[in-house]
């Protein structure tokens, strides 16, 4: 097993690992122990089925199931644990996963239920080579270097997280467009997240239809402006051009990430689980 950084503050590549067969305990805690340190793992060239994904995810945690779609279905009723991100739609024009070709606006995943997803894990089948990129950001640096009046600012404040969107800006079954962020539905949580280790995050959700409770409008978008262009940093990003095989893994609850478009003409498939948040 050889760690290998990605970039000064976020990611980090395992080589050596074969995610296809059962892993012992001792690897799958220096897993665990490279995933908290790095925030985002990545294993490359695996081949490796819906039940090795399955396999590899439960060593983390409990799966939750995939969050509600614009379409109203389900992509694998076989495995309704599994999420499929894709542009390919069937003979009939169904589509056959979520999120299209276009951009994901930075976000997290499901912030806007109680009890968010913990972590993702990604598995690359079919990609636009040099194309559609993940982006990641990490919140627990982002706020250590936040400016102390803006730490003062957010102390405190909870943010309404928005439910009726995707991160691709589409508008879920069931739910209607609201023009007034302040009537936006979806769960409320602090702006700075500590998790079980007592470390502390910006936790964001998504930039579109938020809202600060307690503070005019005004206040409101020019405060999460200043935010998110500072969570945004380069300083504490890095992207994955994906190679088929790839399976990675990113802390949901630490993490900002974000997708850019691709030519809709070229398919991309990848499965996707998630892990139950760990949060009483």
């Amino acid at each position: 097993m050889e760690i290998t950084q990605l970039s000064p503050n976020i990611g980090a590549n395992i080589d050596g690992i074969d995610l296809g067969k059962p892993l012992s305990p001792e690897i799958i805690q220096n897993i665990k122990e490279a995933w908290d340190e790095h925030l985002v793992i990545r294993f490359r060239n695996q081949s490796i089925n819906d039940d090795d994904l399955l396999r590899f995810s439960k060593y983390f945690g409990e799966l939750d199931p995939p969050g509600p779609n614009p379409y109203g279905i389900t992509f694998l009723p076989e495995y309704p644990e599994i999420n499929v991100i894709s542009n390919v739609k069937a003979a009939d024009g169904t589509p056959m996963g979520n999120l299209g070709d276009g951009e994901a606006v930075w976000h997290a995943d499901m912030t806007y239920i109680e009890k968010p997803p913990e972590a993702g894990i990604l598995h690359a089948l079919e990609i636009p080579v040099g194309q559609g990129h993940t982006y990641f950001a990490n919140m627990i640096k982002a706020y250590d270097a936040l400016p102390n009046e803006l730490k003062e600012a957010i102390e405190g404040k909870i943010l309404i997280h928005d439910a009726a969107h995707n991160s691709a800006g589409m508008l879920r079954k069931g739910y209607s467009e609201v023009t007034d962020p302040r009537d936006t539905p979806g769960a409320r949580h602090p702006l700075v997240w500590t998790n079980q280790n007592g470390r502390k995050a910006l936790f964001l959700g998504r930039r579109p239809h938020a809202y600060i409770l307690g503070l005019p409008l005004s206040e409101s978008e020019l405060l999460l402006d200043k935010l998110w262009s500072h969570a945004t940093n380069s300083a504490w990003t890095w992207f994955n051009e994906w190679q088929v095989g790839d399976v990675l893994m990113w802390q949901n609850l630490l993490v900002l990430h974000r997708r850019d478009a691709f030519d809709g003409s070229i398919r991309r498939v990848m499965h996707r689980t998630q892990l139950k948040s760990l949060a009483a």
